[in-house]
């Protein structure tokens, strides 16, 4: 069994909608490259109580969680302080990052004050292992199996190639994608759920899409007007390629012509 991975973006940002969440995808996609398929995502809010039992709750069903969000130097960063209460230990200075940060600011031009608000970016959880980043001397952290990092997606996105190396994989999920124009999900419903059938390993998603005319302003040339992507998945490629040319063979019996692969 591959390991499994659960994400909480963590923000009244990304609520209120003033801010639009970009690391999901990103996660999504080197989770999945690594063998740890992402199982659930939420979004909760800088609420104490509630990042405390989500983070207690997620981390004894999935084998890693990953937050993001909530670990700058201001009165609303409160993830780093609601892990340590979610493992019941201090959050405590650590000093090697304080150490770290205040060489920093200090190599700066001009240089930068290590004041109180920066202070609470090098506090961790008693226990926690820092994760260093070159993007920046603030660090995200890890504490058991859940691994804590910034929500600037460039910094997380950093932060999770720092990562990375440390986290035990499985079989990489690999997938393939089938787009047919002129065809919808009513019409391929019953025979794309034998195919399910047949491969219950597998996932095997059907998302229809509508695409302007070829030739307007902002097409894709190679998928003008409407239709259905279908898309297998899973931890064996035989089977992704087997389903994956049934899909094609249904399509072709209803007269469609089907193009594999992602639209350019």
């Amino acid at each position: 069994m591959n390991p499994t991975a659960c994400l909480l973006i963590i923000g009244n940002e990304v609520l209120s909608g003033r801010t639009r969440d970009a690391n999901l995808q990103f996660l999504a996609t080197r989770l999945g490259e690594m063998g740890i398929p992402l199982r659930e995502v939420r979004v909760i809010p800088d609420v104490p109580e509630i990042i405390v039992d989500t983070v207690n709750e997620v981390r004894g069903k999935y084998d890693h969680v990953f937050t993001t969000g909530g670990i700058g130097p201001t009165h609303d960063d409160i993830t780093s302080e609601c892990v340590a209460m979610a493992f019941g230990v201090p959050w405590v200075v650590h000093e090697e990052s304080r150490a770290n940060m205040a060489a920093d600011y200090a190599r700066r031009d001009p240089p930068v004050e290590m004041n109180a608000a920066r202070l609470r970016m090098a506090t961790l959880p008693l226990g926690a292992v820092p994760i260093v980043c070159p993007m920046t001397s603030a660090p995200g952290f890890s504490m058991g199996n859940v691994h804590v990092m910034a929500g600037v997606p460039r910094i997380m996105q950093s932060m999770f190639d720092a990562l990375a190396p440390s986290l035990q994989g499985g079989v990489p999920v690999v997938s393939r994608a089938v787009h047919a124009i002129g065809v919808f999900e009513g019409n391929i419903a019953e025979g794309l759920e034998a195919i399910q059938k047949r491969y219950p390993d597998l996932d095997i998603g059907s998302y229809p899409f509508y695409r302007q005319s070829a030739g307007v302003p902002g097409a894709v040339p190679s998928f003008p007007g409407g239709g259905v992507s279908l898309v297998s998945k899973g931890v064996s490629l035989s089977d992704v390629e087997a389903a994956t040319a049934e899909i094609t063979a249904m399509l072709v019996a209803m007269g469609a012509s089907p193009i594999q692969g992602e639209p350019t």
